[in-house]
């Protein structure tokens, strides 16, 4: 099937992937046609009697650029969750604070409601597209990722998204006024937590936009193999300088402000942790055990 779209011609298809996908590339630019845009009634040869109907077969659609959707033309753009809603997981906050008399953990509930309206917890996230595929490095948007445990979960995908949280800079304004260290250190795991919630609120978001089931992540600097430094070519997707929340990155690669987190999301039937392939001891964000075999899988040392 050829599609031409403006003065963009598209490459020849079998009638069958009129649902996926439509690429053309030239040089290195692509463009990417999703399963919605709009096709004329009736277009000639695309009756479902026709007995050639599931052979390739060559049709000519003239498709206007404004017809093609809104969703698709903001996938260059970033996309912004505002002011999200957060419910702090109580029992986790406990475990992460290894509180076990109830009279602290009375004090940690009053503080969590005191410092709620402090946090502004925002995402910023796109939607992209694979350009290559190698063994350990791997193209998204015209970007170069080098890690061979990020190309191997991505082996199979086409769409990836990007995306930056953060719970803001007063929160950590609030909690630096803090003498008590004890409270300090209350505040810091607290924190930390709401990242992590702010980000589960991401996945179910993208979840239900893009109808995705099984969804993982990765985040630059949680594995050897896919280094802090590799936060430029991440905010690159988002432009020169701040992302849109306003998160930024320090000389060292590291975010400002410190309580936020980056990476890519992507769907997988089987789901991916980080944490697999990390033989770290005594974690205390460990999220899944160290598995010898997994990591051996992703040929990583």
């Amino acid at each position: 099937m050829c599609v031409a779209v403006g003065q963009f011609s598209v490459i020849h298809l079998p009638i069958k992937t009129l649902s996926t996908q439509v690429v053309k590339r030239e040089g290195h630019s692509h463009m990417i046609l999703p399963s919605r845009v709009p096709i004329p009634a009736n277009p000639p040869h695309l009756n479902p009697s026709n007995p050639f109907f599931a052979f390739p077969i060559t049709i000519c659609l003239k498709i206007p650029m404004d017809q093609i959707q809104d969703d698709w033309m903001s996938d260059k753009k970033s996309h912004i969750l505002d002011q999200i809603p957060l419910e702090l997981p109580l029992g986790e906050i406990r475990r992460q604070l290894h509180l076990k008399k109830d009279h602290r953990w009375d004090e940690v509930k009053d503080l969590i409601q005191t410092a709620l309206p402090d946090i502004q917890a925002k995402a910023v996230f796109r939607v992209c597209y694979i350009d290559e595929k190698q063994d350990d490095n791997i193209v998204i948007d015209g970007v170069c990722f080098k890690s061979r445990v990020l190309a191997k979960n991505l082996a199979t995908v086409e769409r990836v998204f990007p995306f930056v949280i953060t719970i803001g800079s007063h929160y950590l304004a609030q909690a630096d006024a803090q003498g008590d260290l004890v409270v300090k250190y209350y505040l810091d795991v607290i924190g930390n937590v709401a990242v992590s919630a702010a980000r589960r609120f991401l996945e179910k978001s993208l979840q239900k936009k893009y109808g995705l089931e099984g969804m993982s992540f990765m985040s630059p600097g949680s594995l050897e193999d896919w280094p802090l430094e590799e936060q430029r070519p991440l905010f690159a997707l988002f432009g020169d300088g701040q992302t849109p929340i306003g998160v930024s990155l320090n000389s060292s690669c590291l975010m400002i402000p410190a309580k936020s987190e980056s990476g890519i999301y992507f769907p997988t039937e089987v789901p991916f942790v980080s944490c697999q392939l990390c033989d770290r001891k005594d974690c205390p964000g460990r999220k899944a055990a160290y598995d010898v075999k997994i990591k051996a899988e992703f040929g990583v040392s």
